[in-house]
């Protein structure tokens, strides 16, 4: 995956218990703190069940998560669950198995089986503090999958919607939804001032459905959400749904008329990658503009 070389060696992808803040009552988020690869971790209570939306990468983010949740939770019994099944998000969940009942979707789920261990080889190349954070992983299997469109979790006068749509960022993108707070944790189908994360790494993985993405993100702008938590990124609003999808749109449409000029992947990412990141001056992890020319450039 020679591609995976534009992406430096990041500092060390430490999830902190510390960055831990209550956003609504009963509805926790340990922020990433703008950490590459140190996903937002949602702890969210009802009455007599908590849920843990992902658990960063590693088996040591993941005991730090697992005992984060176990002392907001108090005696309550946990459930975790995945926006997507990429390292940082899941790669800690072996903390959790024995300890909460382990809940994904089925597409999530076969992904996790077909490509879990390349992307756990191909993140180590990532450096010497991702290879460490990722020391000793075991891929673990869920307790428990569905397979429509969407389920619920109750926990308790509260209940927790997992939302699937098939192919986009990955095969099963997740998001989770509180309905009566209105509040959405987005996984990786939204950062905030953050260039979207494309996994374009052919042949080892091209599934990507940059369409659909697009098309999820309107969807999820029309529910109204009142808070947004990106998958990496700060907390926010629609506007953040708004913008990655309107950058999606957006470049989809440059690439596609910079291919009817007669460039190739190359040429257009040389043309158009500057133009970019300039205009977005104030986002990081600029690396994946060139990930994202390169999927958008195979489209006829």
């Amino acid at each position: 995956m020679s591609d995976t070389a534009s992406i430096a060696g990041p500092p060390a992808p430490v999830v902190d218990p510390s960055a831990i803040k209550e956003i609504a009552a009963g509805v926790f988020v340990i922020c990433d703190r703008r950490v590459p690869l140190v996903p937002n971790i949602g702890i969210i209570l009802g009455t007599h069940t908590a849920l843990v939306v992902d658990t960063g990468m590693g088996p040591a983010n993941g005991k730090k998560v697992l005992e984060a949740a176990q002392r907001t939770a108090g005696q309550r019994p946990l459930v975790l669950t995945l926006t997507h099944f990429h390292p940082e998000h899941g790669f800690g969940a072996q903390a959790f198995k024995g300890a909460a009942k382990i809940h994904y979707n089925r597409s999530q789920r076969n992904e996790l089986q077909a490509k879990g261990e390349g992307y756990l080889s191909m993140f180590k190349t990532f450096g010497p503090h991702v290879a460490a954070a990722l020391e000793g992983t075991q891929l673990v299997q869920p307790d428990q999958v569905y397979d429509s469109a969407s389920t619920s979790i109750d926990l308790g006068g509260r209940t927790v919607e997992l939302r699937t749509w098939g192919l986009a960022h990955t095969a099963g993108d997740q998001v989770v939804w509180l309905p009566q707070e209105r509040i959405l944790f987005t996984g990786d189908l939204a950062e905030e001032r953050i260039f979207p994360i494309f996994p374009w790494f052919p042949p080892d993985d091209a599934h990507i459905d940059g369409a659909r993405w697009a098309s999820i993100l309107s969807e999820l702008a029309d529910w109204k959400p009142a808070i947004v938590v990106p998958g990496h990124g700060d907390i926010g609003g629609v506007e953040i749904l708004v913008a990655v999808r309107d950058y999606l749109v957006d470049l989809g449409k440059r690439v596609a008329a910079e291919r009817k000029s007669g460039k190739d992947a190359d040429a257009i990412v040389a043309a158009l990658a500057p133009q970019i990141r300039a205009e977005h001056p104030d986002w990081s992890a600029p690396e994946w503009i060139d990930f994202a020319i390169k999927y958008y450039s195979t489209l006829s």
